[in-house]
């Protein structure tokens, strides 16, 4: 019996400057272990696993910080249940700043 993939694959995006936290890098495409992902857990792992410095520009307690829209496949995670939306495979998470230095 052959092996099955037991990988999550997702992309995740970062833009309108929330990327430099990330090493300037807008587009991650990730192989997640294999299990129930909702957004709020998938924000541990990015903390976790991608993000380099500056939690507190990200992150807020346990959801994204004020001024950050999340999009999943360009729908805004507001309309989806937020961090309860459960994660589908090739689903498209993408974090966009809306703040900006001035």
């Amino acid at each position: 019996m052959p092996s099955e993939d037991k990988t999550f694959p997702i992309t995740i995006q970062f833009g309108g400057g929330a990327e430099t936290l990330f090493d300037k890098k807008k587009i991650h495409k990730v192989n997640l272990p294999d299990d129930a992902w909702t957004l709020k857990k998938l924000l541990y792992w990015i903390k976790d696993n991608l993000l380099k410095e500056r939690l507190d520009l990200f992150m807020q307690e346990d959801t994204v910080r004020p001024g950050i829209l999340v999009l999943v496949n360009d729908t805004d995670w507001e309309l989806l249940g937020q961090g309860d939306y459960v994660l589908q495979p090739n689903d498209n998470v993408f974090f966009i700043s809306t703040l900006h230095g001035g």
